[in-house]
């Protein structure tokens, strides 16, 4: 019977029409029908050895979880998720699947190994059972993937953990970074309340560094895990980058999707909406930012200094923003944006690519003579941001030359029972790195804390 149905085809989501989803924020991608799910279920080989699990950062039984929802028992399968992932809904939206678990999948093609994550995490109740207390506290800096990670593993082992978020919203880059088509905050939301249904407590506007200092928290609790993230925007140090109009992405996507000013003045944050935009960068971050800015109304181009294959977005964002008529200018490098007090335009040289540079990607190297103007007003800078430092600056921890702070393969800082992980110690990175992280740390907070 099995082998019949293996031959079923591949199995794409509906998404909501480009015409329409350019007007609105509304989820783009509508997942899975029950049908769906376990059609593209039963495509599974259930392999002996499943490559697809080794290659998971969450280290969830992937096999597992799909067989159950082939058989149609979608509350076992998020089960098997629960036990090894605590935000189902969050990674089966934004994990990059293709380059971990779907990569190595022998299925031709790749079983959506996402979409079924997604379609079981919004579609099967949580379940919390009551869990045994141990009598230890830990404080959690940052209610990002890293901290909620590590929240939620520490909770089910029977720690008592609160976490100290220094916005008014939580979810760190969940909330202020990745747009609402992308991630609805609805979504965010569930599975934190999940986390909260663990025992895990939650202050916001809580910004340690000004409210606490790390050294205080330690008097109070038995550990305390560091995971702020990277919210201190890169700039690229030419001429124009002061005028009006000029936005780091950091700032542009988080009054859009933390204080709604895509809705002013419903809501009342303002925002710029240009009549064309230019986006400098070639990650995610910038395709996100595109992507507001095209829903704002805009003529957006973005710039990038490399070739589309250097890009390092996922070909699923550049796909959409294409379809969304998002404009790509490639081997295009910005020299100074120009205007008197309000962004005129922007000043560019073309690029070529010469040999590999430290990330393994052809050097871009400026072409003599290739000047050019592009007429804009507005100028989006998303080239990476970096960790904040403040937390560094109240406490002894040593930090490295990007602010970032420095921790050996525990997750362990400088300071003892202090421990650190996400994007505050590597730099921008993934949600899925970050939730990584959060569950190794709280896995070796805890073997620590029982030693004694």
């Amino acid at each position: 019977m099995h082998m019949f149905k293996m031959k079923t085809e591949e199995q794409k989501p509906k998404e909501q029409d480009t015409k329409e989803r350019i007007h609105n924020f509304k989820e783009v991608c509508l997942g899975y029908t029950k049908e769906q799910a376990v059609k593209e279920a039963e495509r599974c080989l259930q392999c002996a050895v499943p490559m697809c699990e080794r290659e998971c950062p969450a280290d969830i039984s992937i096999k597992k979880f799909i067989k159950h929802i082939a058989d149609e028992k979608f509350d076992l399968a998020l089960k098997i998720i629960l036990e090894k992932n605590s935000l189902p809904g969050i990674c089966g939206r934004v994990c990059p699947a293709e380059e971990q678990c779907r990569k190595s999948c022998i299925s031709k093609p790749a079983i959506n190994i996402n979409f079924l994550e997604r379609f079981v995490a919004d579609n099967s109740e949580k379940i919390v059972k009551n869990i045994k207390k141990i009598g230890k506290r830990i404080a959690v800096v940052g209610s990002g993937p890293a901290g909620l990670a590590c929240s939620s593993d520490l909770a089910l082992l029977g720690y008592e953990v609160v976490i100290y978020e220094a916005l008014h919203k939580l979810g760190g880059v969940l909330t202020y970074g990745i747009p609402e088509f992308r991630l609805p905050k609805k979504i965010v939301m569930d599975e934190a309340n999940y986390i909260k249904k663990l025992g895990v407590s939650i202050n916001l506007n809580s910004v340690i560094g000004k409210l606490f200092s790390v050294d205080e928290l330690l008097k109070e609790y038995d550990a305390v895990f560091i995971a702020a993230g990277a919210g201190l925007p890169y700039f690229l140090g030419i001429d124009g980058e002061n005028l009006n109009n000029v936005y780091s992405a950091n700032e542009f996507l988080t009054r859009n999707n933390l204080m709604k000013a895509y809705k002013f003045p419903e809501y009342i944050t303002p925002i710029k909406r240009a009549k064309k935009t230019v986006v400098i960068g070639g990650g995610n971050v910038a395709i996100d930012s595109a992507r507001v800015a095209r829903r704002l109304g805009s003529d957006v181009t973005i710039i990038y200094r490399r070739s589309r294959s250097e890009m390092p977005a996922r070909d699923e964002e550049i796909k959409h923003a294409e379809e969304e008529g998002v404009k790509f200018m490639f081997l295009v490098n910005p020299i100074k944006i120009i205007g008197k007090d309000d962004v005129d335009g922007i000043e560019c040289i073309r690029m070529k690519l010469g040999e590999p540079d430290d990330s393994g990607r052809r050097r871009p190297l400026p072409v003599e003579g290739s000047e050019f103007m592009i007429e804009c007003g507005q100028v989006i800078v998303a080239i990476g941001q970096g960790p904040n430092p403040m937390i560094g600056k109240t406490i002894n921890l040593n930090i490295g030359k990007k602010g970032n702070i420095i921790v050996n393969n525990n997750y362990q800082t400088s300071i003892s029972n202090v421990f650190a992980g996400g994007d505050i110690t590597s730099g921008s990175a993934t949600v899925i790195k970050a939730i990584s992280d959060g569950k190794k740390a709280a896995k070796i907070i805890d073997e620590k804390l029982k030693r004694g």
